[in-house]
């Protein structure tokens, strides 16, 4: 059996990884830390070690010996909030990444995967766009490129076994609805539901490379064992791009919605494309399987059984 810590547990792809971990029988023992600032004690699957911790807390420690791999996915990830503060954005995003490190670094964990962003290609015109490309321009952005480079100096000076992964626009169950600014599926699903607009930023016609959960999530289950991803960056997308007007459009056409979303100033610091290379994470056998018609009938299966729509 092998032990996983994954930070950031309670958010959005650490539960949905915890969930995939434990539904492999008794492979997996997973440990959770997560403050619950923005995840939710309620998405932590029955089965894990859950610890109520902030990542910058030296009591992390401990809990990562005799850890075979973590996934370091805590952080403070909604653009717009990081943008008003870019100081407790670099305290949780690059402040918190290095206690982790450290804290793998003293317990001899054998792998660390952790979280970057495709935010780091803000402002490249290369389309797909490869893991060299980084021209960050958000403080999120900044704080997640910073990451990097401590990662690599970490694996550099100490010979750790350290993998980055550049997530694209990840959907599906459990999505940060409760965030300021939601991410456009659960935003427009939930609206649509409920009977009223949906805002759309700028003029709908940014273009976002979209990628369901399961399908990083079998990247990461991969990369748990795979030497290979040692010492890389990984872009996990899809590889097809659609406009923000698309994707409400597809929904509203499933959802036999007639009404029209309600548009707003544009978002300041956000990419206007975004279209992962994922010739890299796919030369190790990977690719995506959820198409888009899949994923959003999976993503409005999961808010209409859990009443998310009912409740909010």
């Amino acid at each position: 059996m092998k032990k996983i810590l994954i930070t950031g547990i309670a958010g959005f792809i650490g539960s949905n990884l915890a969930e995939k971990l434990l539904g492999k029988g008794k492979r997996f023992k997973v440990i959770g830390i997560d403050n619950l600032s923005y995840g939710v004690i309620e998405q932590v699957p029955k089965g894990v070690e859950f610890h109520k911790l902030d990542i910058q807390s030296k009591n992390i420690y401990p809990l990562f010996k005799s850890v075979d791999c973590v996934f370091h996915l805590a952080a403070k990830n909604c653009i717009s909030d990081c943008q008003k503060d870019p100081v407790e954005t670099s305290d949780i995003n690059v402040t918190g990444t290095i206690n982790v490190l450290e804290a793998a670094r003293r317990a001899h964990v054998k792998k660390i995967i952790y979280a970057e962003s495709s935010a780091i290609y803000e402002g490249s015109n290369i389309f797909p766009t490869p893991e060299t490309e980084e021209k960050p321009m958000s403080f999120y952005a900044c704080s997640k490129l910073a990451t990097n480079y401590f990662a690599k100096a970490y694996s550099n000076t100490y010979g750790m076994n350290i993998t980055g992964l550049r997530y694209f626009n990840v959907y599906g169950p459990r999505q940060d609805y409760r965030r300021t600014i939601p991410p456009v599926m659960c935003a427009f699903i939930i609206a649509l539901l409920q009977g009223r607009q949906s805002v759309i930023y700028g003029n709908g016609e940014k273009r976002r490379d979209f990628i369901y959960v399961d399908d990083v999530n079998d990247f990461h289950l991969m990369a748990i064992d795979d030497e290979r991803t040692n010492g890389n960056i990984y872009n996990l997308g899809s590889g097809i791009n659609y406009s923000i007007n698309d994707i409400y459009q597809f929904i509203k056409k499933v959802l036999k919605s007639s009404i029209s979303p309600k548009y707003s100033k544009e978002l300041p610091s956000e990419a206007q494309v975004t279209l992962a290379d994922i010739s890299k994470a796919r030369a190790l056998g990977w690719k995506p399987k959820v198409d888009l018609a899949k994923g959003i009938d999976l993503s409005i299966d999961y808010i209409k059984k859990h009443n998310i729509a009912k409740i909010l």
